[in-house]
């Protein structure tokens, strides 16, 4: 099956969720019937403004997945909303939503590994739960940017047979190296397509680095962005997932029973 992607690699407007709207707006004006799935970095509708959350976050994340939801229906596309500050009754979650072409909620993944140098524990809490989803009939996981330093997560997340690895992120410049070579190593490992939408700009702490990728599950990157606003698209075949997993059966060889 071939799918058709675009990543969002946008600069975010800080602590301003009705601007980010209107900024994710204008750049869905460019989706036409040749995109099956649009992907959005993290924190899309606030940044890292972390010390506003209480004001700014979205009770429930109700007015992000009704925003998301009237764009799915109205452009006829599946989006992967990156991740948005989703206030719960037991504290705020950063959560990728994800909705179908039709407008329905698919699913939601809460960020399960807090980056402490970017004072995320302070402010946010755990998830708890897999990232697990199915679009356009296909298996796959989501995570979110600190989490793809920890294999035994992406692993976890991949065992049932997800093909597609979506990462959502607003991971800074000075560590951009890091970023290109944990994604190639997860796509390898796990033996899937890794999509990977990355903010660019700068807020008050930081500077992004944007280099948003596809990458195929050979470990190849086929498309790779800039550090500036752009969409990034790609075509690409999940007969290759199948194919490079029977050539070299990882899944199948896997001990579980031995490792700790």
């Amino acid at each position: 099956m071939s799918l058709r992607i675009a990543l969002l690699q946008t600069d975010i407007v800080f602590g301003d969720p009705e601007g980010n709207k209107k900024k994710m707006e204008q750049y869905f004006k460019y989706i036409n019937s040749d995109v099956d799935i649009v992907v959005l970095p993290e924190l899309w509708t606030t940044g890292y403004d972390l010390n506003r959350l209480d004001e700014i976050a979205d009770t429930n994340a109700q007015d992000s997945i009704a925003f998301l939801t009237q764009l799915a229906k109205h452009y006829h596309v599946n989006i992967v909303g990156g991740s948005v500050a989703k206030r719960t009754p037991e504290g705020v979650t950063n959560t990728m939503l994800v909705i179908n072409r039709k407008g329905e909620f698919v699913s939601e993944y809460e960020k399960a590994h807090l980056f402490r140098l970017m004072n995320e524990e302070k402010f946010l809490i755990e998830g708890n739960h897999t990232g697990l989803f199915t679009l356009e009939n296909e298996p796959s996981a989501g995570v979110i940017c600190y989490d793809i330093r920890f294999p035994e997560w992406i692993r976890t997340n991949m065992v049932d047979g997800a093909k597609m690895l979506f990462v959502v992120a607003q991971w800074p410049l000075v560590r951009i190296d890091h970023w290109k070579t944990l994604l190639t190593a997860r796509a390898i490992e796990n033996q899937c397509y890794v999509i990977a939408c990355n903010r660019v700009g700068e807020d008050p702490n930081n500077t992004f680095g944007g280099h948003s990728m596809f990458i195929n599950p050979w470990g190849e990157v086929i498309r790779e962005a800039s550090t500036e606003e752009e969409m990034l698209r790609c075509s690409i075949n999940l007969t290759d997932v199948d194919n490079i997993r029977k050539t070299i059966p990882v899944f199948d060889d896997r001990r579980p029973d031995i490792y700790q």
